[in-house]
């Protein structure tokens, strides 16, 4: 058991100024002055912090002014919406590369353009729909992994807490925080069962809470951009009669829209852009070529 009265630390005068334990998934912050205040805040996937505080007399009024006035101003900026990005990437890459090679296919069969934009409308339909039945399907499996882990951690919590309690230690220790300085944050979690549980399922499992809304907003997401990427290389064939001129057409819009999505898919990411453009016009211009040679050979 970990039964420790916080104003007794005595490790103020090493926790002088604020103390910052970092990784890419944590921050603790364990400012410390005579009234010891231990704060500690994690941070998720979508940079959401869950603060645990303490003591109940020490707050953010009894800061130092200079530590008050720099926690005030330094707020990051983070980019929070990855799913989205992620399903919109997804779609619109599957969006441009298919339909894009299909019509490149039928269009080295000499199929005239009626046909292949209304077999190139069909696909994208289809396509459309089993994108975003395959999204829905992978968010509810992610949602129903975090519900069944979620129960046997609560169980656990419940039937063994010293060893939960211990497993809570452990995780601290693994970022250097010695013995004596965990303690009160063990302590603080047993007496908060529901903290105890938010930090169990983030920091030992490596779990966050899936939004109850994301398995329809991924299924529509990735639908949609993937209609909005398939209808691009249709989009010379609904103008252009012959089928060989059209796919001309078709290959310079949509390796254009290629290099396009590339570069701001790199920019979201945090990969190069030019170098993201390159590789994405890259593979939809393979894919497009070996449809179309595959067509001409079966053809001939």
């Amino acid at each position: 058991m970990f039964q420790y009265n916080i104003k007794s630390i005595t490790a103020c005068h090493k926790l002088k100024t604020s103390t910052s334990f970092q990784s890419a998934r944590t921050v603790f912050l364990l400012p410390c002055s005579c009234s010891a205040s231990v704060v500690l805040s994690t941070v998720s996937r979508a940079h959401t912090p869950l603060s645990l505080s303490l003591t109940g007399s020490s707050s953010m009024a009894n800061l130092e002014p200079e530590k008050r006035t720099l926690l005030n101003h330094h707020k990051e900026k983070h980019f929070t919406a990855g799913e989205v990005i992620r399903d919109i990437i997804i779609g619109v890459s599957d969006g441009l590369t298919v339909p894009f090679a299909l019509a490149a296919g039928l269009s080295g069969a000499n199929a005239p353009s009626s046909i292949v934009l209304t077999a190139g409308l069909a696909e994208v339909a289809a396509g459309a729909i089993s994108m975003g039945l395959g999204g829905y399907l992978a968010a509810r499996s992610e949602a129903d992994h975090y519900s069944r882990e979620l129960r046997r951690e609560q169980e656990e919590i419940v039937a063994v807490p010293d060893t939960e309690a211990a497993e809570v230690a452990e995780i601290l220790a693994e970022y250097g925080i010695e013995p004596h300085e965990y303690a009160p944050v063990v302590s603080a979690l047993r007496k908060r069962p529901q903290a105890w549980l938010d930090f169990m399922m983030k920091f030992e499992l490596g779990l966050e809470k899936p939004d109850p809304r994301r398995a329809v907003q991924s299924a529509l997401t990735i639908a949609i951009a993937y209609i909005i990427g398939g209808l691009v290389p249709l989009v010379p064939y609904m103008f252009i009669a012959r089928a060989q001129d059209a796919v001309i057409a078709s290959v310079f819009v949509t390796l254009i829209a290629l290099l396009l999505f590339g570069f701001a898919k790199g920019h979201f990411t945090g990969s190069r852009p030019f170098i993201s453009a390159l590789q994405t016009a890259l593979i939809g211009a393979i894919a497009s070529a070996a449809a179309f040679g595959i067509a001409r050979a079966v053809q001939t």
